[in-house]
């Protein structure tokens, strides 16, 4: 629509069509890995919420199962509690409107929980912070970049997009 606004409906015609691409081309690999993690998308920290809208989907298309939130709902809010019950294998905290370094200021309202080391993700260092800003709290030609973001943390011996250090970084 903004191309055709422009009077340039086919640049946005090629663009959606090359989006579109590589979205599919992350999808088809996953779809032929036999592992698919469990994971946990953290949009807020305190009080805790998972991610829901389209990050379920995301999570799914990019080879892991979706723990918490679901596909076209808003984002649930949930309990420390459910988030050890659920002992996920991966973690991704993506906070709204935070960057990688304000998110990061905040893994301690985490990390301070009495049972945050019992989680697999965390005993496995499978926890990982993400620009939310940037990738994932926004609908838009970002959210392919987001799905390569979440298909390098779920499968890092499989795709590698380069998108660590800004979209994203590994818990210690």
């Amino acid at each position: 629509r903004v191309a055709s606004a422009l009077e340039v409906p086919e640049r946005g015609d090629k663009l959606v069509h090359d989006l579109r691409i590589r979205c599919d081309e992350i999808r088809e690999v996953a779809s032929r890995l036999k592992n698919k993690p469990t994971v946990a998308c953290i949009e807020w920290i305190e009080p805790m919420m998972a991610a829901g809208n389209w990050m379920p989907t995301l999570i799914e298309m990019a080879g892991g199962r979706n723990l918490f939130g679901k596909a076209g709902e808003h984002s649930p809010w949930m309990k420390f509690e459910e988030l050890v019950a659920a002992d996920p294998e991966v973690i991704l905290i993506a906070p709204c409107g935070f960057g990688i370094p304000r998110a990061s200021e905040e893994l301690h309202l985490l990390q301070k929980q009495n049972r945050w080391k019992q989680i697999r993700a965390v005993r496995d260092g499978r926890v990982f912070v993400a620009d939310g800003n940037q990738y994932f709290n926004r609908p838009g030609p970002r959210i392919v970049e987001s799905l390569e973001i979440l298909a390098e943390v779920i499968h890092p011996h499989t795709f590698r997009f380069d998108h660590e250090g800004e979209g994203w970084r590994a818990i210690g």
